[in-house]
């Protein structure tokens, strides 16, 4: 029995490798086929099917409490590039690998109806970005997270530079400064020190100790938090955020993948990881490090949703929407409470699902009508009820009102801050509501009860093609799927929290 036993603990270390490399295989084979339209998606789709499947093989052993590890080589002393799955893990894990499936699909029928150029390029990029992000959720320290970190930035930049124009290469260029140079001037720096200080970067098994040695003095951990908060970029907080809607000059697509499946959330994932499992919940409350980042965020949570409000461009509200709703998921966990770190974890799942609908919609309304303005969607609801029928429930579940995702989100965070007795949370989680709605509501309203532009007829629009509808739909009726039965996710979530 034992050797049965070895045998498959080796089979399922191993098969996190495997999760890694089938982005990346699917990436080479991709660029292989250029030439072959159909094959080439058609590997991008087997890819995405067979990583998810990967990833849903680890739930069994996850849920019996095992930790799965898988050593490639090591470096120096105590620095390897590791891969560990864990609860933590697959929270992002699994979000990551069934959107990439929905992505994949959505993507041909975006990409094939606007003709657009470079769809090799395009798909080959994109299954480069999982590949990071794949690598992120399953890293087992902090220099393999950092190494996949960079990846996923590096991998992006051409689809943000998608179009080739001048204003598609001022965003990528944006883009790429800003999450390139937060990282070599603040999180390599902060990793080299603790390097230093603890002899290895590998993360601990739970959530309360940290790595950092009780001996190290207060300001340094103080700055290493500082340094580690602001280093990944790509969790949006202000002033650091100016990337975000400077990168939505890319393709629709791109812009899903950005807020929904692989940047933004490796940013808050590796941040999170970071407040938990480098510094831990003992060190942050002895240190007082956790209330003061909650106000921090807050900041960004109001900032973010006032911004939105001011604009016209759908695509630029969202991009706003999302700086705003990535610092719930910081706010959350800075708590230190177990149901404000409940919540910020799950709204990792919560807001994935709800912001790629939103999304994709935006890019359905581009393909049929080329409209990109709230303001010149008046009546469109009523010629693509489907379409803005997801954008309004997804609406919903960003604005947290039940039985939608965003509502065990919202849930979580009240108690949470209760729990805090932080009342100025409190409010401006509520106040955050409000803006929600404020900015999200118009959309919805405008498009069912608005009148249409002077001179544009009601009939001759319909529905964007199914290989965009279809996508749009299963993931808004993922979103409400988890809102009422957010138990599967929140399994993994209770892992980490104990």
């Amino acid at each position: 029995m034992d050797a049965v036993s070895t045998t498959a603990n080796i089979v399922e270390s191993s098969s996190l490798l495997l999760a890694v490399f089938i982005p990346l295989l699917g990436s080479i084979v991709v660029m292989m086929l250029k030439n072959n339209p159909n094959l080439r998606e058609f590997t991008s789709s087997c890819a995405s099917i067979l990583l998810f499947i990967i990833v849903l093989s680890f739930i069994p052993a996850i849920r019996a409490g095992k930790t799965l590890e898988y050593s490639l080589f090591h470096l120096l002393p105590g620095l390897s590039i590791t891969l560990r799955a864990d609860g933590f893990s697959m929270i992002f894990a699994l979000v990551a690998s069934s959107l990439w499936m929905i992505a994949v699909y959505y993507s041909m029928g975006y990409m094939r109806s606007l003709e657009e150029h470079a769809q090799t390029r395009f798909n080959a990029c994109f299954a480069l970005a999982i590949f990071g992000a794949i690598g992120v959720a399953l890293s087992d320290n902090l220099f393999t997270l950092y190494l996949f970190y960079e990846i996923v930035s590096i991998c992006t930049y051409p689809l943000v530079a998608h179009h080739q124009d001048d204003e598609g290469y001022a965003g990528a260029r944006k883009y790429i400064v800003y999450l390139t140079a937060t990282a070599k001037f603040f999180l390599l720096p902060a990793m080299i020190l603790i390097y230093v200080l603890v002899g290895n970067l590998d993360f601990p098994h739970d959530i309360f100790t940290g790595m950092l040695p009780d001996d190290t003095k207060s300001w340094i951990v103080v700055m290493l938090y500082v340094f580690c908060l602001f280093g990944f970029a790509k969790n949006g907080i202000m002033p650091l955020h100016h990337w975000l809607p400077g990168a939505m000059v890319a393709p629709t697509p791109v812009s899903a993948l950005l807020h929904a499946v692989a940047v933004v959330k490796v940013g808050v994932f590796c941040t999170t990881r970071t407040m938990l499992y480098v510094f831990g919940v003992d060190t942050m409350n002895r240190l007082n490090l956790g209330i003061p980042t909650a106000y921090f965020v807050s900041f960004t949570i109001i900032m973010g949703s006032i911004i939105a409000l001011s604009k016209d461009n759908l695509k630029a509200r969202l991009a706003y929407s999302t700086v705003s709703q990535l610092s719930y998921i910081i706010l959350g966990v800075a708590l230190l409470t177990p149901h404000g770190i409940n919540g910020g974890l799950i709204h990792i799942v919560n807001h994935a699902f709800s912001k790629i609908t939103l999304f994709f919609v935006a890019g359905a309304i581009y393909v049929v009508t080329h409209k990109k303005n709230i303001s010149e969607m008046g009546g469109l609801g009523r010629s693509m009820p489907f379409t803005f029928g997801a954008f309004a429930v997804a609406s919903l579940s960003m604005i947290g009102a039940p039985p939608v995702a965003g509502f065990v989100t919202k849930w979580y965070l009240l108690v949470g801050s209760m729990e805090a007795h932080q009342v100025g949370i409190l409010l401006v989680l509520i106040a955050s509501t409000v803006l929600n709605v404020g900015y999200f509501a118009p959309v919805a309203y405008h498009a069912f009860f608005g009148k249409r532009p002077e001179g544009e007829a009601e009939t001759g629009i319909k529905e964007a093609p199914l290989s965009m509808l279809i996508p749009i739909l299963i993931a808004v009726t993922i979103s409400v799927i988890i809102g009422g039965y957010p138990n599967f996710m929140m399994q993994f979530v209770k892992v980490v929290t104990g």
